[in-house]
C-alpha cells in the first residue's frame, strides 16, 4: 500500500505530512491534554466553591505524588499506600479549612490567593524534608509497550503507558462531572457555587462543603500525581507541569468542568502539534514548555472568561 502524504504550507516552512504520524502525534497530545484536564478540575472545583484560587493545586499533585512513591518506598503495598495517601490529602484539607480558610473568610480575593501560595511553598519544602529531592520511579503495574495500531493510512504507533493513564483521567473526569451533576452533594457544591448566602439559608454547611471540595481536589491530585509520577518520575518539576492546567482554565474558563476537559485537550493537542510541526523544524524544539501560556496569553486578548465561562458585567 502507498503512504499517503499532505503538503503543508505556510509562510515559513513546507513539509509533508505522513498521516501516521500526524495521528501519533495527535493522540499523543490528547491523552495529555486528559491528564491536564485532570489537574484543572482541582482548580475548578475549588473556585466554583470558595471563590479561591488555588495556586497550591500543582504542589498538591506534587506533595500527593511524594506521599504515596514514599509510602511504597518503604514496603508499603500499592493499595494500602494509596488509601493512606488519600487519608493524608484529606486530613490536608481539613487542615487548609481549619487553619486557612476560617481566619480569612470574607477578606479580599488577593489576600486568599497570596495564602494558596504560601500553602504551595510549605507543602514542596515539607515534602522535600521528609522524603527527600531525588526522583523516584513509580512502579504500581502500569504496563509501558508500544502498541501499533494497522490503519488504511500506515501503522500507527501508541505507548500503552499514555493510553492507560489517558484512559484512567477520562473516566475520572467522567465521573466527577456525573458526580457534580447528580448526586446530593454535588448539588450542594454547585449551589454554594451561585451564592455562599443563600446556601446557608436553605441549610447546606458551607465548611462542610469547603472541606469536601478540597479533599476531592487533594483526591485528583493524587490520581494525576500517579499518573504522571510514572510516565515522568516523582520529581519536584511535576508541581511545574502541573501548571499547565492554568492555560486551561484560561481556555475553558475557571468556573467551568466541560471547560477544564475541553481546555485540557486543546492544549495537550495544540503544543505537541506545534513542537512536531513548527517548534522543532523552525525553533530547535523546546516550545512545549511555554505554548500554552502564549496560546492563553492570546486567549485572554479575546474571550478573558474562557470558552465556557460566564462573562461577568459590572453595572456602575
Amino acid at each position: 500500500m502507498e503512504t499517503l502524504y499532505l503538503i503543508f504550507i505556510d509562510p515559513f516552512v513546507q513539509m509533508a505530512i505522513e498521516p501516521a504520524f500526524l495521528a501519533e502525534v495527535l493522540i499523543g497530545g490528547l491523552m495529555s491534554g486528559v491528564m491536564y484536564s485532570l489537574v484543572a478540575l482541582g482548580f475548578v472545583l475549588i473556585f466554583k466553591a470558595s471563590g479561591i484560587f488555588n495556586f497550591a493545586q500543582g504542589v498538591f499533585v506534587l506533595f500527593a505524588a511524594l506521599n504515596f512513591v514514599g509510602l511504597m518506598d518503604l514496603g508499603v503495598h500499592p493499595i494500602l499506600a494509596f488509601i493512606i495517601t488519600l487519608g493524608i490529602m484529606t486530613a490536608l484539607a481539613f487542615a487548609v479549612d481549619r487553619l486557612v480558610l476560617r481566619p480569612l473568610v470574607n477578606q479580599n480575593p488577593i489576600i486568599l490567593f497570596m495564602a494558596t501560595i504560601g500553602i504551595a511553598f510549605f507543602l514542596e519544602g515539607f515534602g522535600e524534608s521528609i522524603w527527600g529531592g531525588d526522583v523516584r520511579p513509580v512502579r504500581v503495574g502500569i504496563p509501558d509497550t508500544a502498541l501499533f495500531w494497522e490503519t488504511g493510512f500506515g501503522e500507527i504507533l501508541v505507548l500503552s503507558s499514555d493510553l492507560f493513564a489517558g484512559v484512567i483521567a477520562a473516566f475520572l473526569v467522567t465521573v466527577l462531572a456525573l458526580f457534580f451533576h447528580f448526586t446530593p452533594v454535588g448539588r450542594a457544591l454547585r449551589a454554594v457555587a451561585d451564592d455562599h448566602q443563600a446556601a446557608l439559608s436553605v441549610g447546606i454547611p458551607l465548611n462542610n462543603i469547603w472541606v469536601i471540595v478540597w479533599a476531592v481536589a487533594g483526591f485528583v491530585a493524587l490520581v494525576a500525581g500517579i499518573m504522571w509520577g510514572a510516565k515522568l518520575g516523582v520529581q519536584f518539576a511535576l508541581s511545574t507541569i502541573a501548571l499547565k492546567a492554568l492555560p486551561v482554565l484560561i481556555l475553558g474558563g475557571f468556573t467551568s468542568i466541560p471547560g477544564a476537559i475541553i481546555g485540557g485537550l486543546i492544549v495537550g493537542a495544540g503544543e505537541k502539534l506545534f513542537e512536531n510541526y513548527w517548534g522543532l523544524p523552525l525553533l530547535g524544539g523546546a516550545t512545549e514548555e511555554w505554548f500554552a501560556y502564549i496560546v492563553a496569553m492570546i486567549f485572554l486578548f479575546f474571550r478573558p472568561q474562557g470558552l465556557f465561562g460566564e462573562k461577568i458585567i459590572e453595572r456602575v
